[in-house]
């Protein structure tokens, strides 16, 4: 999610002229620097080592087949809704800032496994385990910038994306970590190239 974070910084680039390098930046911070305070609370606060924090237990074929296509399934659905008249009046379109961003397969890729392994394990193994679901849930997707009460037209994006972030946060807590890393990687790759398509991703 991830998508709309990382396209949110052609806010700041009147010409959406970001680089290359520090969109990969971007994503190995996310990657390398977001679990690193959710790893230090977990384990000098409630005593949980580094396996723990990993849920490398979890790493089961099942989960992250059966988290791959609720990923796929969520990102198309989203797809879809996202093409709705309403959408068409949002200031700040995700579909047009991921086209500007001129991404080939391999950096989609590269920052959707970022974004997915980053995030969750900041919020779903880190935050979840102190604020619980509902709360980590709607947080996710506030500190993402979907819901804005001062523009709730750019809040629609947060309409459609809760439900998924409940489902990160549920699916963490029945099925294990790896299974919301799969959901969260699949959806950012399908969203990636279904918003590159009219342009075409490059191979």
């Amino acid at each position: 999610m991830h998508v709309i974070r990382y396209s949110i910084l052609c806010i700041f680039e009147r010409k959406n002229n970001l680089s290359k390098r520090r969109i990969y930046w971007m994503g190995l911070i996310t990657l390398l620097l977001f679990p690193i305070p959710a790893f230090l609370a977990l384990h000098y606060i409630s005593g949980k080592s580094f396996g723990e924090f990993m849920d490398w237990e979890s790493i089961r074929f099942s989960n992250i087949a059966i988290g791959t296509c609720i990923g796929v399934g969520y990102a198309f659905l989203a797809n879809q809704l996202m093409k709705l008249p309403v959408f068409k009046s949002v200031p700040l379109r995700v579909d047009d800032l991921v086209k500007s961003l001129d991404l080939t397969i391999l950096d989609a890729v590269f920052l959707s496994l970022c974004a997915g392994i980053g995030e969750e394990l900041l919020f779903r193994a880190g935050v979840q385990f102190y604020a619980g679901v509902i709360l980590t849930s709607i947080l996710f997707v506030v500190m993402h910038g979907y819901l804005n009460p001062f523009n709730w037209k750019q809040s629609l994006y947060g309409i459609v994306v809760l439900p998924l972030s409940f489902l990160l946060g549920f699916g963490y807590e029945w099925y294990g970590l790896w299974f919301s890393i799969a959901v969260h990687t699949a959806y950012d790759f399908t969203l990636f190239v279904a918003f590159g398509t009219d342009d075409g991703l490059e191979n």
